[in-house]
């Protein structure tokens, strides 16, 4: 018998606000369509004065709780993955722990930028499959509008706020790709390529920063990296790209979606995208659209599904599940 990590509940949460393209176009020389037609974007929502990281987290934490019919005592560890936590330390997952009332256990964070969950899921994954952990909550949860630069229309338009929440749980399973659980996990990083995208400010030169981007560049890298390691993903566990039923990549451009898709020869019928509500949320926009897709009645029990994503770094990786 083998172990696996199956997920056993999702939920999500966004902050109230919802910003249309069309705020953009009262402070920068922009318009809807073009913010459409660059990026597949129409609104995305950004958390209120005092809401922070670890509130978003914690909103969708309970409600994938509630999915799992399961309580924080029921929990091991907690997972967050974000590059923008409440604080420098300690950890937004320590926060977490303490307001969901969890008083066990263990807490930390991930910080992958764009594919923080999918460094998030291959680190529970492997808690579980080395008995360190029967169940663990793994959180994507970001706060991006707070390192905007708002005058620079070719970022600002394109990101948001939210989080995304999953449980694994361990369950014996036969060895074989038939089982349910995260079947494999591939992660790659080349820090030669980390000034395309990244944060000109940080503790260690007692400075903020704001997100910067050379989308042209980011764009190459991602088609190719992405496809590439979805279908590593595939091949660990001796599948193909027909087996998938479902892609879920990470939210970020709709181009970077469909060029993906196209190179995977995988139609876009089987691909969940809700990058036109959210934008591009980080770390985490895959668990958002993971549960949006349970919710519309998509993913369902004893589908594939492979979720791909690619950050600053840059940091890239995919994982196949058994949902």
């Amino acid at each position: 018998m083998t172990t696996r990590a199956v997920v056993v509940g999702v939920g999500h949460y966004l902050p109230e606000r919802i910003v249309p393209n069309a705020e953009f176009e009262k402070s920068l020389d922009t318009t809807d369509e073009w913010i459409r037609s660059r990026s597949g974007i129409e609104r995305r929502h950004f958390a209120a004065e005092g809401e922070t990281t670890s509130h978003l987290a914690v909103a969708a934490a309970k409600r994938a709780l509630d999915d799992a019919g399961l309580t924080p005592d029921h929990i091991d560890a907690i997972v967050v993955a974000t590059s923008t936590p409440d604080l420098t330390f300690p950890s937004a997952a320590t926060m977490v722990q303490a307001q969901l009332g969890m008083t066990r256990g263990f807490a930390f964070d991930i910080q992958a930028v764009c594919a923080g969950f999918i460094y998030a899921l291959g680190n529970a994954n492997a808690l579980i499959m080395a008995g360190q952990a029967e169940r663990v909550l793994v959180i994507g949860a970001e706060t991006f509008s707070r390192i905007m630069d708002w005058t620079d229309r070719s970022t600002c338009v394109l990101f948001g706020d939210g989080a995304g929440a999953i449980v694994l749980e361990a369950r014996s399973g036969t060895g074989n790709s038939d089982d349910r659980g995260i079947l494999s996990v591939d992660l790659n990083s080349d820090g030669r390529h980390r000034d395309i995208l990244y944060v000109d400010g940080g503790v260690s030169t007692q400075t903020v920063g704001h997100l910067r981007m050379e989308g042209r560049e980011v764009f190459r890298h991602a088609v190719e990296k992405l496809a590439a390691t979805s279908s590593a993903a595939l091949e660990k566990v001796g599948l193909t790209k027909a087996d998938v039923d479902w892609i879920v990549p990470h939210q970020a451009n709709i181009r970077i979606i469909r060029g993906t898709a196209k190179k995977l020869e995988i139609p876009m019928e089987k691909v969940v995208v809700t990058v036109q509500d959210h934008g591009n949320t980080s770390a985490a926009s895959i668990p958002l659209a993971l549960s949006v897709g349970k919710q519309q009645g998509k993913i369902r029990e004893g589908d594939l599904v492979v979720t791909e994503a690619i950050g600053g770094g840059l940091a890239w990786g995919a994982v196949a599940l058994r949902w």
